[in-house]
């Protein structure tokens, strides 16, 4: 695997000169991946989220944050209602300020999705980098780098958020920054493992010593090799993170209200609940709800495929 920078005439000629083990194929991982009936139909349905958020503004009966077009009159209508004006029916009824919940719950799971993505993607790039390096210079680096990962693995993970967006404030910037540093040390650490295992084979060690820049050899020899433990990884911390955004906005540290998430709808409906207008947070708790489910499903799809050994 990528090993045309080794030039075979300057090892022994006793030497044979390993490669690294051979990649599957991406057609036999996806048949593999869909002959589960379930990740099939968590993956479907995933991708169906994920049009849905992408599409929100086009498809969304109206912009549920535009002043222009959301009447308090309209408030606490209950699902199926129709409009003052007759205009459009609420499917799924209005908030306390005259929302449609329909479109509210579709540009929520926009915002949830797009920072559970963004935050994962975000500590992947951290964490790969800091556990390569970790691995591969080993001695002191590697127990520095693995005594900060540590500290920051041994204190719960929703304490940690929660100082940080005390001090920080709200917003959706402060918000991603929070959910990176909470994650990247558990990606640090799963590619510390794995990469462990590669340092000493005998394909890396014949690129040591070709003499090839130690940056070239952790990212294009010994990641590719990572790269399943940390498919599986980044999708169960996506469905981590946006329970865990949900959680800050439904205390109120998170989002700020111009930016609401499917958390900060259900703690904005949440008062509403001992008066029967129980839509207002039941919804968007299940839209979320769905949402983690999906993705929790396809990355324990994903971890079978990936080691046939959970296969049985």
């Amino acid at each position: 695997m990528m090993m045309n920078e080794i030039n075979p005439q300057a090892l022994p000629a006793s030497a044979d000169v390993p490669v690294a083990p051979p990649e599957a194929p991406m057609r036999l991982l996806l048949r593999r991946y869909f002959k589960s009936r379930v990740g099939a139909i968590a993956a479907v349905f995933l991708l169906l989220l994920v049009a849905i958020a992408v599409a929100a503004p086009f498809i969304a009966p109206q912009d549920p944050y535009d002043l222009t077009k959301v009447s308090i009159m309209e408030a606490e209508r209950a699902p199926g209602s129709p409009s003052t004006d007759q205009k459009m029916t609420y499917l799924l009824g209005t908030d306390g300020a005259g929302r449609d919940m329909l479109s509210a719950i579709l540009y929520g799971l926009r915002i949830s999705l797009g920072i559970g993505v963004a935050s994962a993607l975000v500590a992947l790039a951290i964490g790969t980098s800091i556990g390569l390096i970790s691995a591969y210079f080993g001695g002191k680096v590697d127990a520095i780098l693995m005594r900060i990962v540590d500290v920051q693995l041994s204190v719960p993970t929703i304490l940690v958020a929660l100082v940080l967006l005390a001090v920080l404030g709200q917003g959706v910037d402060k918000t991603l920054m929070a959910l990176v540093l909470v994650q990247w040390a558990i990606f640090a650490r799963n590619v510390r493992g794995s990469a462990l295992v590669e340092r000493n084979k005998e394909y890396i060690e014949a690129a040591v010593g070709q003499g090839l820049p130690a940056r070239r050899i952790m990212f294009r020899h010994v990641l590719p090799n990572c790269l399943a433990p940390l498919i599986v990884t980044t999708t169960n911390q996506m469905a981590n993170a946006i329970t865990l955004e949900a959680t800050m906005s439904f205390l109120g540290i998170g989002l700020p209200q111009t930016k609401p998430s499917l958390g900060l709808l259900i703690s904005n409906g949440f008062d509403y609940m001992l008066s029967n207008q129980y839509w207002i947070s039941v919804f968007p708790g299940i839209a979320l709800v769905l949402l983690v489910v999906a993705v929790s499903l396809v990355g324990d799809q994903l971890r079978i495929v990936l080691n046939p050994k959970l296969d049985a």
